[in-house]
C-alpha cells in the first residue's frame, strides 16, 4: 500500500552510445519559449502522476499526460497552464500501445512512469492470475516504458519510475506488489548502467504512504492509517506534490550527475517496521 497505486495504464536500446554524454537537451517544441522541453507522464490521470504533470508543466515542459483512462488524462491537461500539452491513451501492459504513445514525439526530454496497481492476499492463497496482473503492470509495464524512453529520449534526457517503500520493505499479503516494485528498482539500476553512455539518466522515487484517490479507501480500514503514521518518524503521510517535487529534480539538469538511484521518500518509514496491513484487513473482516 505504499506509494501511489493509481491508474493501471498500461525496442532496441543499443544505438550509438559514443561521444559526449552531456549533449544539448533544449529541443524547441513550441517555438515560443513555452514548453521548449517535452515530458511524457504515464499514469498521469490521477494521484502522483497527475501531480507530476502539474509540476513539470510548471517547470516549463510541454507535457503528454498518458493514462488508460483518457478522460482522466484530458481532465488533467485541461488544468495545466499553457496550450502545449496533450492527453493520450495508453495501456502500459501492451507493447504496441506503449510504442504508439511515443509515435510522433520527435523530441522527448523526460519520461515519468507512475502507473501501478496492487492486490492483497497471502502467498498460499493468492491466485496466480492476480499475481501476474500486478507484476505485468508494475514491472513489465515499467520495462516497456523504459524501453521506449531509451529509443526516444534526447541525449541528456531522464527517465523516472515510481517504485515504492515496498521495493525494500516487505508487507504481509503484498507479495505481488513487493516483488514487482523490487524488480522495478533493480531494472532502474540496470537501465542506468546500459543507457549512461548514451547520456540518458534513469532513476526512481520510492514513496512511502501517499494518500491519493486510490489509496484513500484503505485509510478507512480501522487502524491502517494510525499504523502507517506510527511507523513513520516524521509522523504523517506524504503528498503527491512532495513526490512530484522529487521527480521534477530528477528530471532537471540539477541532477545531471545522478543515475541508477532509487530515492527513498517516505518520512523515514524505511527505518521502521512495515504496518500490518493484512492483519488490519482480517480484523475488520472478522477473520482469525
Amino acid at each position: 500500500m505504499s506509494g501511489d497505486v493509481s491508474g493501471d495504464v498500461s525496442g532496441d536500446v543499443s544505438g550509438d552510445v559514443s561521444g559526449d554524454v552531456s549533449g544539448d537537451v533544449s529541443g524547441d517544441v513550441s517555438g515560443d519559449g513555452v514548453g521548449t522541453r517535452r515530458a511524457v507522464v504515464i499514469g498521469g490521470g490521477s494521484g502522483i502522476g497527475a501531480a507530476c504533470a502539474v509540476r513539470l508543466a510548471g517547470d516549463g515542459y510541454a507535457v503528454v499526460v498518458a493514462d488508460r483512462d483518457l478522460a482522466a488524462a484530458e481532465s488533467v491537461v485541461a488544468g495545466l497552464v499553457g496550450d502545449v500539452h496533450e492527453a493520450r491513451e495508453v495501456e502500459v501492459t501492451d507493447e504496441a500501445s506503449v510504442a504508439a504513445l511515443f509515435e510522433g514525439l520527435d523530441v522527448v526530454h523526460a519520461v515519468v512512469n507512475s502507473a501501478g496497481t496492487s492486490t492483497l492476499g497471502e502467498v498460499k492463497d493468492l491466485p496466480v492470475a492476480q499475481f501476474r496482473a500486478a507484476v505485468d503492470v508494475n514491472l513489465v509495464g515499467g520495462f516497456l516504458v523504459i524501453q521506449q524512453a531509451a529509443r526516444h529520449l534526447v541525449r541528456g534526457g531522464a527517465v523516472v519510475s515510481l517504485t515504492s517503500l515496498n521495493a525494500r520493505q516487505p508487507g504481509g499479503g503484498m507479495s505481488a506488489y513487493c516483488a514487482a516494485k523490487a524488480g522495478l528498482a533493480m531494472l532502474t539500476e540496470v537501465a542506468a548502467l546500459e543507457l549512461g553512455p548514451a547520456g540518458i539518466r534513469v532513476n526512481a522515487v520510492s514513496p512511502g504512504l501517499v494518500v491519493t484517490p486510490l489509496t484513500a479507501p484503505a485509510m478507512d480500514i480501522p487502524g491502517v492509517k494510525d499504523d502507517y503514521v506510527a511507523n513513520t518518524p516524521l509522523g504523517r503521510p506524504g503528498t503527491p506534490e512532495e513526490v512530484a517535487a522529487a521527480v521534477s529534480w530528477l528530471c532537471s539538469e540539477e541532477s545531471a550527475w545522478m543515475t541508477g538511484e532509487v530515492m527513498d521518500l517516505n518520512g523515514g518509514a524505511h527505518t521502521q517496521r512495515y504496518p500490518d496491513l493484512l492483519g488490519h484487513v482480517n480484523r475488520m473482516l472478522g477473520a482469525s
